[in-house]
């Protein structure tokens, strides 16, 4: 069965589980790690993840990916995960987070002369991410590579 589609199933049947356990299921990746193949859920709450919410969205989930058996008795080792504070910026529901923070913005190629740029969040749409810095700059978001925030300590 392919990464994709394991994703798609996983996706599908355990989003709704995961966020009636007051969770939002960020991604899910199914690929090969050095240890064999990994089904991984990342999830996330405004509250932050701990380990025990990591533990409870797997005990949660793992009878049910049993009975559904979206890798076809393919062997994977479950895991569930945060992403981590520096995690990517992907969905709306990210930027509507990060408004009014700190982001940096990588673009595939350079504009300007550079690639990277960091500001705050001011807007975004499904065409464009716009962030201040020091003055308007807005980019179009088939440009860009990839979004995070800026963590500063």
């Amino acid at each position: 069965m392919s990464s994709n589609r394991v994703k798609d199933i996983c996706s599908e049947k355990l989003t709704p589980v995961i966020e009636s356990l007051g969770y939002e299921l960020v991604e899910v990746f199914y690929g090969k790690q050095q240890d064999g193949m990994n089904l991984i859920f990342f999830i996330d709450s405004p509250n932050g993840i701990t380990i025990d919410d990591c533990e409870k969205v797997h005990r949660t989930i793992d009878p049910i990916l049993d009975e559904i058996n979206p890798t076809n008795d393919a062997h994977y080792i479950l895991s569930v995960s945060s992403l981590g504070l520096d995690r990517p910026i992907k969905t709306d529901r990210d930027f509507a987070r990060n408004m009014g923070k700190e982001i940096e913005i990588t673009l595939f190629a350079k504009q300007d002369g550079k690639k990277t740029f960091k500001g705050v969040l001011t807007s975004y749409d499904e065409q464009s991410i716009t962030i201040d810095n020091k003055g308007l700059q807005t980019f179009d978001r088939k440009k860009v590579a990839h979004v995070a925030p800026v963590i500063n300590f």
